[in-house]
């Protein structure tokens, strides 16, 4: 209890820490975790899911040597722009998911990124596959997660988290794996996809592609998980518009490079 009343009378002091401590965390909202907890969550998350070979069979990086290197190659491209705030802060370590039958990726708190092989396999582009990973970079350097659980959660979830109770730490940790982004922080994500892309030699609205091959498909093959998001086409319209606002001239596809990459990929 006096754990409790102690942290009552701290929390407006966290509170108002949140989002001002770090200048990076200017125009990224209202958020009740630090970045250090971003971090922090990020990890214990990363540790739940590389335990869980079950759900979630990762790549080895050993093994596969040559498939990571490749794409730390298109990370490193997108963090050396310069354009990521939290670039030296956060891991952005990379994993990738076996699994064919779904196209997706996605990034915890603090730059852990897993993709899975569907969506390796259904890209058609390294320029497409370089604005699928700054999207979901941009997720973690928007801090899109705690934002959202900030949210869903509130002050108490807060609390039991800095108490040290292992429960809400659990309860956290799931709810970030399964997490569902508002359209606000999706189109947000697709902006910075741009900026992120614009100084490199890459087509900056590479992104656009996955969205384009879902709509040329007539929505057979849409994910589940894009049910909540906005429409892929107006998605696909965004991504060239803020090519063009952004004043972005690459155009490279790197397209056999790609798919050299996805040979390399278990059958």
């Amino acid at each position: 209890m006096k754990q409790y009343t102690y942290l009552l009378l701290v929390l407006p002091a966290i509170i108002a820490s949140c989002g001002t401590v770090n200048e990076k965390n200017k125009g990224k909202g209202f958020n009740l975790f630090t970045v250090e907890q971003d971090k922090q969550l990020g990890a214990q998350v990363a540790t739940e899911i590389d335990a869980d070979m079950t759900t979630y069979p990762l790549l080895d990086t050993v093994r596969y040597k040559n498939v990571y290197d490749y794409i730390y190659g298109i990370r490193d491209s997108i963090l050396n722009t310069g354009n990521v705030d939290f670039k030296d802060e956060f891991e952005w370590r990379l994993r990738i998911i076996q699994d064919d039958s779904t196209l997706n990726a996605f990034c915890t708190p603090g730059g852990y990124i897993y993709i899975y092989t569907g969506i390796l396999k259904f890209l058609d582009s390294e320029d497409q596959f370089a604005g699928v990973l700054g999207h979901e970079i941009a997720h973690a350097d928007m801090r899109h997660s705690t934002r959202q659980m900030s949210k869903l959660y509130g002050v108490q979830i807060l609390l039991d988290v800095i108490a040290g109770d292992r429960q809400a730490l659990k309860q956290v940790t799931g709810a970030l794996i399964g997490l569902k982004f508002s359209r606000k922080f999706e189109s947000e994500a697709d902006e910075k996809s741009v900026a992120y892309l614009c100084p490199t030699s890459y087509n900056a609205a590479g992104g656009a592609g996955f969205f384009q091959k879902i709509q040329d498909m007539g929505g057979t093959r849409v994910p589940e998980f894009l049910s909540t998001h906005p429409d892929p086409g107006d998605r696909i319209e965004h991504f060239h518009n803020e090519k063009i606002v952004n004043g972005c001239t690459g155009d490279n596809t790197y397209t056999n490079k790609f798919k050299e990459m996805v040979g390399l990929l278990p059958e």
